[in-house]
């Protein structure tokens, strides 16, 4: 991997939405950064760059939305997401780097689709609450997302969404869960070589963006409306999952 001006072109760019995105509207525009890395990078190293910037961000964002979470229903969905996590790595073990470009390329494609959905149904996919057992299947499914492409957002949403929530507290939760999620992730990604000195050296670099975009993302929470960021986001994650696929297929 070499750390010129290609790979910090879509890096840098993809750490500040991750950080402005989990920072103030609920992780939706981090799960553009691995797909964005993974153009100039093999895909497990996308992996292990984000994941420690992704904690880092946590870490951060954890104090000004602390308390404000829903702590029932969070812990539910991290009860849910250490299996989830398990599947991933299991998964990881057997799956080739063009299998992984399929899969996060086919991810980027799929929450795009269901954010238009979303729309379409005016923010009211669905109406009622979900319960417990849909909250630790939400745990799973997110887990293992998180695992495979940092791409656990999507069913973390439709059950935070489902239940109600005001902007804010729908936030803070997610903080609060993935925060608990990416330390799971941390073991495996260890055992599995995803951290090399080369993505601990790129994550340096990086760094002093990702808190930018943190800053701005906190700071954007109170005052800049959603749809206009995660419209620009939604034409990023279907353009580098169309490519990902792509690369993937051929």
């Amino acid at each position: 991997m070499e750390l010129d001006f290609a790979f910090f072109a879509f890096a840098i760019p993809a750490v500040i939405f991750a950080g402005i995105s989990k920072a103030g509207f609920g992780s939706g525009a981090a799960f553009a950064a691995a797909p964005l890395m993974a153009l100039v990078v093999e895909p497990a190293l996308a992996l292990g760059i984000m994941l420690p910037l992704l904690m880092m961000i946590d870490a951060t964002v954890l104090r000004p939305f602390w308390g404000r979470w829903d702590l029932r229903g969070s812990w539910l969905v991290i009860a849910g997401g250490l299996p989830g996590v398990a599947l991933g790595a299991t998964l990881y073990q057997y799956a080739s780097p063009d299998m992984f470009r399929i899969l996060i390329g086919s991810i980027a494609i799929a929450f795009v689709a269901w954010q238009l959905l979303q729309a379409w149904r005016k923010r009211r996919l669905i109406r009622a609450p979900i319960g417990v057992l849909g909250g630790l299947v939400t745990g799973v499914t997110a887990g293992f997302g998180s695992f495979i492409s940092h791409a656990g957002g999507p069913p973390v949403a439709v059950y935070l969404l489902s239940r109600g929530f005001d902007k804010t507290t729908y936030q803070a939760s997610s903080v609060l869960i993935f925060w608990a999620i990416n330390i799971f992730k941390a073991v495996p990604y260890t055992f599995l070589g995803l951290f090399t000195w080369e993505t601990l050296r790129a994550d340096l670099y990086l760094a002093p963006f990702t808190l930018i975009g943190v800053y701005i993302g906190v700071k954007a929470h109170w005052i800049v409306p959603e749809r206009l960021f995660f419209s620009i986001t939604y034409v990023l994650l279907t353009l580098t999952g169309s490519k990902l696929l792509w690369d993937g297929l051929t």
